[in-house]
């Protein structure tokens, strides 16, 4: 049984079609990226796993469940967690406090200092700036704040929404080889990036979205090499 599966998802925004029989599946260990351009649709699809809207048709169902018309708040709980595209921390609050609002739900005091200790080692430079007020930070301080405060609620899935954008080449190679140390400790990824090449590189399997739909999936590396997608997404 697949972690999380999405099933012939219809989304609209008013009378305008945003996704259109949008199916995928991300099983439990894994790291999936949505890769598409501007406009395709990702960005709606995690929206719409995570309850922010709601398909007009299909279905979204997470750990064998159907989570369609399950409140945002009650996914969390539930283990299923986005960082979302812009970051969207809290600038006029501290670094520590930030990622405090992270565990708001849980009530495993002992064990959300342990995940605090995690998070600070992945993300050493917020260890420096416990103190310091979010809206401060440079772009990829921001961003590791970011997943850092999904962390501390301890997802299941982790949704991550263009977490490379904006940011210099450095830091890029930085948030990659951070998620992949996060799916080396359990966490189960669905990454949507404009960045392909970066998003397959790191990835078990990819969907590539197209006008709201599913143009392509498969094995990421196959689709790295995949003449089509080299065109379109890869500047190859």
């Amino acid at each position: 049984m697949a972690l999380l599966e999405i099933e012939h998802v219809d989304v609209f925004y008013g009378a305008v079609q945003a996704l259109r029989s949008v199916s995928l599946r991300v099983e439990q260990g894994e790291v999936v990226s949505l890769v598409g351009s501007n406009g395709a649709g990702k960005t709606t699809t995690l929206n719409a796993i995570c309850g922010l809207v709601r398909p007009r048709a299909g279905d979204v169902r997470f750990d064998g469940q159907s989570i369609a018309r399950v409140p945002t708040h009650e996914l969390v709980r539930r283990g299923l967690v986005m960082a979302p595209e812009g970051r969207g921390i809290f600038p006029n609050l501290t670094v520590a406090e930030n990622l405090d609002l992270g565990a708001y739900s849980r009530r495993d005091h002992g064990a959300v200092k342990t995940d605090l200790d995690r998070v600070l080692a992945l993300f050493p430079r917020l260890n420096e700036r416990m103190r310091q007020k979010g809206g401060t930070l440079s772009g990829g301080e921001q961003q590791m704040l970011a997943i850092g405060r999904a962390l501390m609620s301890r997802p299941k899935l982790l949704l991550l929404d263009e977490p490379s954008l904006g940011l210099a080449p450095l830091l890029v190679k930085v948030i990659f080889d951070t998620i992949d140390a996060i799916n080396r400790e359990g966490v189960t990824v669905l990454l949507v990036e404009q960045n392909a090449n970066a998003a397959l590189k790191h990835s078990k399997r990819a969907y590539v979205l197209e006008s709201g739909s599913i143009a392509l999936e498969g094995d990421a590396s196959q689709l790295r090499d995949d003449p089509a997608v080299k065109a379109a997404y890869l500047g190859e």
